[in-house]
């Protein structure tokens, strides 16, 4: 079985950070860090864990950044590698989850020093995305913020340049809510511009990331700048806008799909059906179609299913699968058959009765079929 993730939170690094704050503060009180750090750490979670070894640095450490920020720089490891590695305890100074309550703790006495502090962050940052300490700065001070993530995404440094995307996407999952840049997402985009041909995917993905945030409230406005970028884009700004869009291709929108070059499918829609039309939790679904291609000319096709769950009240609500992204040659007939198992998980609830998947192409509705859910 493998270990919970709270677990990155544990004794050995409480008793490593404490070792390695004394070397730099020799006034650290290491003992009162530690009592206070893993009160009753086996009932917190993560990031419960994370926040009280925060409040336990604010308890020992001085309250001044510019005094406490080199004392925690003091305490770092080596940077982290940019392939996913930055969640990984090093053996000496600090690194990957350790990094988090002490970005934290940077935000919670340094936010009357936003220079001080970000000068702090970024050296954290390269061990352990400083990206959720950053968001109360921005709210606090959101132009003078910005202009240090303008500077960010031109830093030599990966960890420092992916920071100036991902600190200020409007919806970072588990950050705070940027509502302004919901509202707004115009201070951000500069940022993006800088960062879309970025020689790391690791940068790339999280402008990719911020853009996605953005479609959720600005449609038109990311289908425009797919369109923009897409000109004489190279295979990873081409890359980083599909995967930009990708709410936007499943919710189907068509200013977003023209962006990407798939026009509305002309072509027979055929022999759709399902293998049964009564489903029990626990099997699958089985339907198949044919598409003919009634034109001379090659279509780029992006096709999706939906199926559409009954809930609580008796409405339909639809969950959008991805089923095939290809181009329909000309004249050409294509099959296709799919086995969708429905089976309990831990986000959705069933309920039995009448259901029905449709079939999308290009984000357009080809026809839909009944099927019973029995539970």
């Amino acid at each position: 079985m493998p270990e919970p993730f709270k677990n990155f939170f544990n004794l050995p690094l409480i008793e490593k950070m404490g070792a390695l704050l004394v070397n730099a503060y020799p006034a650290f009180d290491k003992q009162r860090f530690a009592t206070l750090a893993t009160k009753d750490f086996e009932e917190l979670e993560l990031k419960q864990r994370s926040n009280q070894i925060r409040d336990a640095l604010v308890a020992t450490l001085p309250h001044d950044i510019a005094v406490a920020g080199p004392i925690l720089i003091a305490t770092l490891g080596e940077q982290s590698p940019i392939d996913g590695g930055t969640t990984k305890e090093q053996s000496d100074g600090l690194s990957g989850f350790a990094i988090m309550p002490m970005a934290d703790f940077v935000a919670e006495i340094g936010i009357d020093d936003l220079k001080t502090s970000f000068a702090v962050l970024e050296e954290l940052t390269k061990r352990f995305s400083a990206e959720f300490a950053v968001r109360p700065f921005i709210i606090a001070a959101p132009e003078n913020a910005m202009s240090h993530f303008a500077n960010w995404a031109n830093s030599e440094n990966a960890h420092v340049r992916r920071l100036a995307s991902e600190g200020c996407r409007p919806l970072l999952p588990w950050g705070l809510r940027l509502q302004q840049f919901v509202k707004d997402p115009t201070p951000i985009l500069p940022i993006l511009e800088a960062l879309k041909d970025d020689p790391t995917e690791y940068v790339r993905r999280s402008v990719a990331n911020n853009l996605n945030d953005i479609a959720k409230n600005q449609p038109e406005l990311v289908a425009q700048i797919a369109k923009e970028w897409l000109e004489g884009a190279s295979k990873n700004r081409q890359r980083l806008v599909r995967h930009a869009c990708r709410t936007l291709i499943k919710n189907g929108h068509q200013l977003t799909l023209k962006a990407l070059g798939y026009a509305q499918l002309k072509a027979e829609f055929l022999a759709f059906k399902l293998k049964t039309d009564i489903v029990k939790l626990g099997s699958s679904l089985t339907f198949e179609f044919t598409l003919k291609n009634t034109t001379g000319q090659p279509q780029p096709i992006i096709l999706d299913y939906a199926i559409h769950f009954q809930k609580a009240n008796g409405s339909l609500s639809p969950k959008v699968f991805k089923l095939k992204t290809s181009t329909i040659k000309p004249n050409e007939i294509l099959k296709v058959e799919k086995v969708h198992m429905i089976k309990l998980i831990t986000t959705r609830t069933f309920y039995p009765g009448d259901h029905r998947i449709e079939i999308l192409a290009n984000g357009k509705s080809l026809g839909s079929l009944p099927f019973i859910l029995e539970i």
